[in-house]
């Protein structure tokens, strides 16, 4: 498994408790549930993250 570090979680969460963190390894991010970090994260490569990141960012998930 990659070795995730610095996991976060955005600031517009504001405390809802609602939320998932994001983590940064040298090929590959990380996202887990913040209520249920034991249940493990899931792992996509860095490429694919910058991809998502710019479809968010450019409404392509939008409804």
């Amino acid at each position: 498994m990659a070795s995730i570090t610095g996991w976060r979680t955005s600031t517009r969460t504001q405390g809802q408790g609602q939320c998932v963190e994001v983590g940064f390894g040298s090929d590959f991010v990380g996202v887990r549930d913040t209520k249920n970090r034991a249940a493990g994260q899931i792992t996509v490569a860095v490429q694919r993250w910058n991809e998502f990141v710019r479809g968010l960012k450019h409404g392509s998930f939008d409804s």
